[in-house]
């Protein structure tokens, strides 16, 4: 049995016309994220934290944006095949740790939502997800409110219980 850990990091610029997906929960109708799949920052992370730990690449080789399929993809496509990677390597994800950097929207209302919908995807329990948000106190991009960028580490376990 071995425990291995991966990263992730993710950064989307603003698009005003689409919806706002973080952690697979509809933030709001407008004021989305810009990308080539619904842009979800947060399980894009996610996505590339559960394939480090299996060391797997990155979302980029699975899902790559030149991929015209992809279009406009719901990312919970990315973390079913992220999640049957490690069921293949013989492993079983222990828990996630998520980080989203944005000056707005206020996402504490939102972070129980997150927490639920990472875990069902993933199917572990609740209390192995934990999402946080913070600000960069209007310094750089993300402070002038261009984007939004999502860190998330996960824990992935290799083998049995001994």
């Amino acid at each position: 049995m071995s425990f291995r850990i991966g990263q992730g990091v993710d950064v989307h610029p603003f698009a005003e016309e689409r919806p706002l997906i973080l952690g697979g929960v509809r933030i709001s109708d407008r004021g989305g994220l810009a990308g080539h799949s619904d842009a979800d920052a947060v399980l894009h992370a996610v996505v590339d934290a559960i394939l480090g730990a299996i060391g797997k690449g990155d979302i980029g080789e699975y899902f790559p944006s030149t991929e015209p399929r992809w279009r406009g993809a719901e990312s919970r496509i990315f973390i079913d095949e992220a999640v049957r990677l490690v069921n293949e390597a013989g492993g079983t994800i222990e828990n996630v740790d998520i980080t989203i950097v944005a000056e707005a929207p206020k996402l504490a209302p939102h972070r129980a939502a997150m927490r639920q919908s990472i875990a069902a995807l993933l199917s572990i329990e609740v209390d192995r997800v934990n999402v946080k948000a913070t600000t960069t106190e209007h310094l750089g991009f993300l402070g002038r409110g261009e984007g939004i960028c999502a860190l998330a580490v996960a824990l992935v376990r290799i083998g049995p219980l001994l």
